[in-house]
């Protein structure tokens, strides 16, 4: 069954996340921040990777700047697009990740 990590710092989206996947079959792994993702997905590659953008430590573009300088992963990007986020980081979220969704 494939892999999805979920990186995100809102316990409950995890945990939300968690449970919808695992009734679908899928099997997950959770990570709270950019850092313990980036050590994590290199030990355990999954086969997708749905990141928060904005979080402690390392947020999710520098975490998919790291992942891309080793792999191809797919990665989604779950956040909350908003007006404060730079052209940059809008750029970045649209380009480098294969696809982009906003949180509920």
């Amino acid at each position: 069954m494939p892999t999805i990590a979920l990186v995100d710092d809102d316990r409950n989206i995890l945990t939300s996340l968690r449970m919808v996947l695992e009734a679908e079959g899928y099997k997950t792994q959770t990570y709270n921040d950019g850092a313990s993702a980036l050590d994590g997905l290199s030990e355990n590659p999954p086969d997708l990777a749905i990141l928060d953008i904005k979080m402690p430590r390392m947020d999710g573009m520098e975490l998919l700047r790291r992942l891309r300088q080793r792999t191809e992963l797919p990665v989604i990007f779950l956040t909350t697009m908003t007006r404060s986020m730079s052209t940059t980081e809008r750029s970045t979220a649209t380009s480098s990740a294969c696809a982009r969704s906003s949180k509920p």
